[in-house]
């Protein structure tokens, strides 16, 4: 069970390093949905103890990537494209939170940084780079909720985003992502405006428009 990304760790942070990386393998599909995770291996790919790896797991197991029987090894979970259905729902309204929140407190480089991650998603797209548009578009709602300045919402986020990033990888071949361009730009054209309720309801349906594209069977 080779990966690139599986190699010895020489710093300190080593349990959140090696969760880091699993979990980043497992989202970029680098490890497949159902593949096997296998402690052992994995240490010995990181240069590490089982132990590190054994609590990475986990926490991967608890936030839904991982799953494991009694007797049996770890794998990956399969995709459920009915689970990221729901997490789009939720991602979307608490996109759309943290937009209302942060419209009023937008400063021109915010505006600036949104127009540089919306280029780079069209880019991003244009190439047919899957995991660049995925950054540019977290990019691009990173700038609302930094300017919200609720952790809750960050601390929400983080738990379902990775679901609803691994869908957008196995289905990069569904995703139109040049409308999601313009809707970004009128996102931000409506946020220079001031107006947080239409900003917030426009965020959303961008986010449940995408969850439409690509759970077809969430409904």
């Amino acid at each position: 069970m080779k990966n690139k990304n599986i190699t010895p760790i020489k710093r300190l942070s080593l349990r959140e390093e090696v969760y880091e990386t699993l979990k980043k393998s497992i989202i970029q599909l680098d490890f497949e949905p159902g593949a096997r995770l296998h402690d052992k291996e994995l240490a010995e790919g990181f240069g590490t103890s089982r132990t590190p790896v054994r609590e990475a797991l986990k926490r991967l197991e608890d936030e839904g990537l991982v799953e494991s029987t009694p007797g049996s090894s770890t794998r990956v979970t399969p995709l459920n494209e009915k689970e990221a259905y729901h997490a789009f729902t939720v991602a979307a309204a608490l996109h759309a939170l943290s937009a209302r929140l942060a419209v009023p407190q937008l400063t021109e480089r915010d505006f600036t940084l949104l127009e540089s991650a919306n280029k780079k998603l069209e880019n991003a797209m244009k190439q047919q780079d899957i995991i660049g548009a995925i950054h540019a578009d977290e990019e691009f709602h990173q700038v609302y909720l930094q300017a919200a300045k609720n952790p809750e919402i960050f601390l929400a986020l983080k738990r379902i985003m990775p679901k609803i990033q691994r869908l957008e990888i196995a289905q990069f071949g569904s995703i139109n992502g040049l409308k999601s361009v313009e809707h970004h730009k009128k996102i931000i054209e409506i946020s220079r405006d001031r107006h947080e309720n239409m900003t917030s309801r426009l965020v959303e349906e961008n986010w449940l428009s995408l969850g439409e594209l690509l759970s077809t069977k969430g409904k």
